[in-house]
């Protein structure tokens, strides 16, 4: 059996080490088009902030997938037509055509690049893939002001990681708050922790980007701002250049639509990571989240089906976590204008609660939106932010809110508790006493 994977990011390694480890008799191909695997870019504003190189976002090199899973890596390997049974892929400087029976996409997403006069510019630069460490280092270096446009999670990290090592940082972003997919509560928090460390610019937008061959000034419909380098995080789009070769159905999303088990519309071809659509666990409707760890386990579940062991992926939360300095950040589920807008009744609550116990001396303050079903009480969604232990907090709502439970269940869930770790009453049990039951 000859098996097929375009991209080798999180979602096409995870699947090709899967079918070898149940197939290991298969031949197992991989093309990417870089020179890097298994990457984590992610990282790459902590790589700015604490000024590591590229080198360091690689999980595992590519010699382990080739020597000890024994997977035909080929490296810049570049695929240019796909068709039903057979790939062309340009590699070394010279095209080569290769048959499959099974075949995975796992092309990834790419940055937005918004249509603003000036863009082509110099030192306008976008966060991607691990070489684009060293190209935005290169610039921040001699950089005194730095222009961010869009204040979501790759905006606000990257101004973390820019005002960290002592640059003039100015954030421009079109909503009326920094990260807007989360309600206003908690927004206004964010809100106030960014304007101690940044020039954050609200309700503003970018009409053209102006230099001679590198960009000097970032003008918006309010003002101007000087900038010897603009970072573009707008958001991504998902690559489905080479799925619609083979007329594989895209989603309402935009993104390649799939199965519970990853497959597509054409018969064994599959897809995964940020390049795949999947569903909501809460409205079981489609959704598009790229971020890596359902990447990974899409990865995982395309690759058992391809060897022919029957698993299915659930669908998402949209779990996430970043931070801001020390405001740490995190959603999951629905929010209350999501949940509005799929048409729930809803019950919320908003607390203010410490992170231990009041006289322990590391105590922090911590912030819990929830979101549950007015007369269900199902829990839709929460989102927290603090100054510690939020990726606990979130966490236990992941699973709650996965799990199906009610807001009496997630009151007598039988947390731990100890007063160096958390208060007898956890802000967690909290939330769900104050949406009551």
């Amino acid at each position: 059996m000859k098996v097929v994977i375009i991209g080798g990011g999180a979602a096409g390694m995870a699947c090709a080490s899967r079918v070898k480890a149940l197939k290991p008799e298969w031949d197992v191909k991989v093309f990417e088009a870089t020179s890097f695997v298994s990457h984590a870019p992610c990282g790459i504003p902590y790589a700015i902030e604490f000024g590591f190189g590229s080198e360091k976002l690689i999980y595992y090199k590519p010699e382990v997938f080739i020597e000890k899973r024994g997977i035909d890596l080929h490296m810049n390997s570049k695929v240019v037509e796909l068709e039903y049974g057979k790939v062309r892929v340009e590699e070394n400087g010279r095209e080569r055509s290769y048959d499959w029976d099974k075949l995975l996409i796992a092309t990834g997403a790419s940055p937005k690049l918004p249509k603003i006069e000036g863009i082509d510019l110099d030192n306008i630069l976008t966060v991607d893939l691990p070489p684009d460490v060293e190209k935005i280092s290169k610039v921040s270096k001699k950089a005194e002001d730095i222009v961010i446009v869009g204040a979501g999670y790759i905006g606000i990290e990257m101004a973390e990681a820019f005002s960290t090592i002592g640059k003039k940082v100015t954030v421009v972003e079109m909503e009326d708050k920094p990260l807007p997919q989360y309600d206003k509560e908690i927004t206004d928090i964010i809100k106030r922790e960014m304007e101690k460390y940044v020039n954050l610019r609200l309700n503003e937008r970018i009409v053209s980007f102006e230099g001679r061959d590198a960009v000097r000034r970032v003008i918006t419909d309010k003002g101007e701002y000087p900038a010897d380098l603009v970072i573009v995080a707008v958001g991504v789009k998902p690559n489905v250049e080479l799925a619609k070769m083979l007329d594989v159905e895209l989603g309402i999303t935009g993104a390649i639509k799939t199965d519970e088990r990853m497959r597509t519309n054409v018969e064994n071809v599959y897809s995964a990571g940020d390049c795949a659509e999947t569903k909501h666990i809460v409205t079981g409707k489609p959704v598009w989240s790229p971020l890596a760890p359902p990447s990974n386990k899409m990865g995982y579940v395309a690759g058992a089906n391809m060897a022919g062991i029957d698993i299915k992926f659930p669908g998402v939360l949209g779990t996430q976590l970043t931070k801001f300095h020390n405001l740490q950040i995190a959603k999951t589920g629905l929010t209350e204008k999501e949940a509005i807008e799929e048409g729930y009744d809803i019950v919320k609550a908003f607390i203010e609660a410490n992170t231990k116990v009041h006289y322990y001396p590391t105590s922090k303050k911590i912030y819990i939106k929830t979101i549950a079903e007015k007369n269900k009480k199902k829990l839709l969604g929460a989102q927290v932010v603090g100054y510690d232990d939020v990726a606990m907090r979130v966490n236990i709502f992941a699973t709650a809110i996965q799990a199906g439970f009610t807001t009496k269940d997630l009151f007598f869930t039988d947390l731990g508790y100890a007063p160096p770790f958390t208060p007898i009453w956890d802000p967690v049990i909290v939330s769900a006493r104050v949406l009551r039951f």
